[in-house]
C-alpha cells in the first residue's frame, strides 16, 4: 500500500528544494491570486519547526513583523510555492523552536552555522555557471570586432 502511494505522489513532488533544516532563515517564495491577477510575495523568517514527510511536508516559518510575531505554515509540494532559498543556515539544539514565541528582540538571534556545509550539487553547479561565465568571456574576447 505504501509504495502505491509514493508512485502516486512522485509527479507532484518537487526535486529542486534546498536543504533546509530548523533554525535556518528562509525565504519563501508563494503566489497570490488578487481578483484576475497573480503575483508572487516573498516571506523571509525562521524555520521553526517541520512536520510531516512526502508530499504532506510542511514547514513553518516565524518571522516578526512591527513588533508582532507571524507565523505561516507552508506545505513545501505546493504549485502556490514557486521556490524556497536559505538565507542563513541557523546552528540549534533542537527539533522545534517554540520558544522564540516568548522572545523578543534580541533573545530571539540563532548563532549561524561556521562552514556550513554546500551540497555537492549546488558547488557543482556554482563551478558550472562560472565556467560558463569564463567560456563566453574568452569567446568575447577572441572574436574579431568590425
Amino acid at each position: 500500500m505504501n509504495q502505491i502511494l509514493k508512485e502516486v505522489e512522485a509527479p507532484h513532488m518537487k526535486k529542486n528544494l534546498p536543504q533546509m533544516d530548523v533554525g535556518d532563515t528562509v525565504k519563501v517564495f508563494f503566489k497570490i491570486k488578487e481578483g484576475n491577477k497573480e503575483r508572487v510575495q516573498g516571506y523571509e523568517g525562521v524555520i521553526i519547526k517541520k512536520a510531516n514527510s512526502g508530499i504532506n511536508h510542511t514547514i513553518t516559518v516565524r518571522r516578526v513583523f512591527q513588533g508582532v510575531g507571524i507565523e505561516r505554515v507552508f506545505l513545501v509540494h505546493s504549485p502556490r510555492v514557486e521556490k524556497i532559498t536559505v538565507q542563513r543556515k541557523g546552528h540549534v539544539r533542537r527539533s522545534k523552536l517554540y520558544y522564540l514565541r516568548a522572545r523578543a528582540g534580541k533573545a530571539t538571534r540563532i548563532k549561524e552555522k561556521i562552514g556550513s556545509h554546500v551540497s555537492k550539487a549546488e558547488a557543482a553547479a556554482k563551478q558550472a555557471a562560472a565556467n560558463e561565465a569564463a567560456a563566453k568571456e574568452a569567446a568575447a574576447k577572441e572574436a574579431p570586432k568590425e
